[in-house]
């Protein structure tokens, strides 16, 4: 029996709000309110639209090929450890002066890329959903690893949504926030690395 609350948990960090506000603020700051929600209502179709891709494909690739779990999980915490490791390192670095360049492309187009990935839709979150919708026995079980993953997808968007509202109260706490979950991430990445290795050498 899965243990949906530690899944919602997992993913939850790699896929929640936390790590959006910043960006979606920064993305969103020459425009006005409405159209920055139609960028949040965009970026969060994309991300459901790609995770549902991703957890499909990745399910039949794991079965047509072979692929077990354990290299799956193995690859997705490498790539979580590194990458939090990194955002724990980067914040004893001095700031960079910032030069604000003009992409050219439109701000729509920013809903998919950074802000639906990868921002939202993270490469280890992928790795993780596939392993758990591969990991469910049954077509319930199924439903309800994409119930999780939809209701973070809401909370994602409620974020968004009141970004304006939220950012400055949450101005403060959000750089201290983002240290514990990147520590936490790494202590997680780490944890996944050493539950597959084990899986690999019990298998």
């Amino acid at each position: 029996m899965q243990d949906y609350s530690q899944i919602f948990t997992l993913l939850f960090l790699m896929l929640g709000p936390f790590k959006i506000l910043g960006p979606f603020v920064k993305i969103t700051k020459n425009v006005d309110q409405l159209f920055a929600r139609k960028i949040a209502v965009r970026a969060i179709l994309f991300s459901l639209v790609a995770l549902m891709l991703a957890a499909f494909l990745g399910e039949k690739i794991l079965s047509k090929f072979g692929v077990p779990l354990p290299i799956l999980a193995l690859s997705g915490g490498i790539i979580l450890f590194l990458i939090a490791l990194l955002n724990v390192i980067q914040q004893f670095e001095p700031a960079k002066p910032h030069e604000e360049k003009s992409t050219g492309v439109p701000i729509l187009a920013l809903a998919i890329q950074p802000l639906a990935f990868p921002i939202i839709v993270t490469p280890y979150g992928i790795a993780a959903v596939i392993v758990f919708i591969s990991l469910s026995p049954d077509l319930n079980s199924k439903l309800t690893v994409g119930a999780i993953v939809g209701g973070i997808m809401v909370l994602n968007f409620l974020f968004m949504f009141f970004a304006m509202i939220l950012f400055k109260p949450l101005a403060i706490i959000l750089p201290i926030v983002g240290v514990v979950l990147s520590i936490i991430q790494v202590a997680l990445g780490a944890k996944i690395i050493y539950n597959s290795l084990n899986a690999l050498l019990a298998s």
